[in-house]
């Protein structure tokens, strides 16, 4: 098979795994669109992540190959498929992430793959692109590999060597759904495989501290050895939502968990589609894509702003789909408003409908110097016309029925529906 064919299979069949959190936008593409109209959202081959200062990285999305021995019900590349195959060499995967990157359209590389006799034989493969793009070409740009399940530690240890980020996928909110939906993968297996992740994790930031304290002491002291390289973009995972009965107050409790338990940069959400020649039980219809968006802004507030998984969703369990997470919370909780800009602690403030992280920090430190007035909170960057029905500033306190009025006035739909968080 030509290399064009293979990559045009294995950038499609890599869609599906969520390395970025760009959701929740209605599919669309030029063609057949107004002329001159370009741009697609449903395109594969290149995904966007994002560095920790915030910069937006370019990576070739390809699997490895689409070929599985396991045959996971919600999967498009199950064993019983019938999807076209196809399966690149590792020296193949190199010379096209170089090109790609020698004619700048990439900056780095997010690798997965079906899994083809063993998880360690697979992985093996995986890391040897790893491997080759660091050692024998020198290459510095970003690798992302997804972490075969129930791949040996010594395997795991060997893919952080060379990856900036590892990722396993849990797949699905519970062990039992897990146990129904793809019988042949473990939820046990997958956490152990996460937990040895996180070890590697913590023994390189242990032996970077150790580093760290040494180079201030006399020439003549002993050194700590040179901290190890291992995944210094930490680990994340994937959930697919709406492949079983899982409400969002589950997804939620299993995210929190596992940010606790294993200390993950980030759970990324995918919205189930129904696929060809689909088994019964699997939901006929796919999940609204808005479900998904409203779990990232959830995700957001357990990770920055102070949530937990039991407040954010409703008693029935589910976000709401025409009001973005945090204004939900404040319209179920009237008691906690309206809150006095001048005097809130930074903990209640991050609970305001309107007031994000970097607002907050704006606003603390100007109320440092002066008495804030509502004009003030306007120069800051804040959405007065949200903010100002859930605050107190110095020259303005709202009527009783502020958040009624702002609910029933015109464009509030259209704001809720792009899910404001900030």
């Amino acid at each position: 098979m030509e290399l064009s064919r293979k990559l045009e299979i294995l950038a499609d069949a890599a869609k599906y795994d969520a390395s970025c959190a760009s959701s929740g936008s209605a599919k669309r593409h030029s063609l057949g669109g107004p002329a001159g109209a370009i741009g697609s959202t449903e395109g594969a081959g290149i995904c966007h992540s994002y560095a920790p200062d915030g910069r937006c990285i370019s990576l070739l999305k390809i699997l490895l190959t689409n070929w599985c021995v396991f045959d996971c019900l919600y999967c498009v590349n199950r064993e019983s498929s019938n999807v076209p195959r196809a399966r690149f060499t590792p020296a193949e995967v190199v010379q096209l992430t170089l090109d790609f990157y020698r004619r700048n359209v990439i900056e780095g590389l997010f690798l997965s793959s079906g899994i083809v006799r063993s998880p360690d034989e697979t992985m093996e493969q995986v890391i040897e692109v790893a491997r080759c793009l660091r050692e024998d070409h020198h290459f510095r740009g970003y690798i992302h590999l997804k972490t075969i399940p129930n791949a040996s530690d010594d395997l795991i240890a060997r893919a952080g060597r060379y990856a900036d980020r590892l990722s396993i996928n849990v797949e699905l909110p519970s062990a039992d759904s897990l146990a129904a939906l793809a019988p042949e993968k473990s939820a046990t297996g997958i956490k152990r495989s996460m937990a040895r992740i996180r070890l590697h994790l913590d023994d390189a930031a242990d032996a970077r501290t150790a580093a760290s304290k040494t180079r201030s002491l006399p020439q003549t002291a002993p050194r700590a050895a040179a901290a190890p390289r291992f995944a210094p973009a930490g680990q994340s995972t994937q959930m697919i939502v709406g492949a079983d009965r899982s409400d969002d107050r589950a997804i939620l409790l299993t995210s929190s968990t596992l940010y606790a338990s294993y200390r993950l940069k980030r759970v990324y959400y995918s919205a189930f589609s129904p696929i060809e020649h689909a088994s019964r039980q699997l939901p006929p219809v796919a999940a609204p894509l808005m479900r998904e968006h409203r779990l990232y802004q959830a995700d957001w507030l357990l990770r920055f702003y102070g949530f937990t998984h039991d407040e954010i969703a409703s008693p029935g369990g589910m976000l709401s789909l025409d009001v973005d997470p945090k204004l939900a919370w404040a319209l179920a909780h009237p008691e906690a408003f309206p809150v006095d800009v001048n005097r809130a602690p930074r903990e209640t403030l991050l609970r305001v409908p309107g007031l994000g992280t970097r607002s907050v920090a704006r606003l603390l430190a100007a109320r440092r110097h002066r008495r804030l007035r509502s004009d003030d909170l306007a120069r800051l960057g804040a959405p007065t016309s949200k903010l100002l029905a859930f605050v107190i500033t110095a020259d303005r306190r709202p009527a009783p029925d502020a958040t009624e009025r702002w609910l029933r006035s015109p464009g509030r739909k259209t704001e809720a529906t792009q899910g404001e968080l900030f």
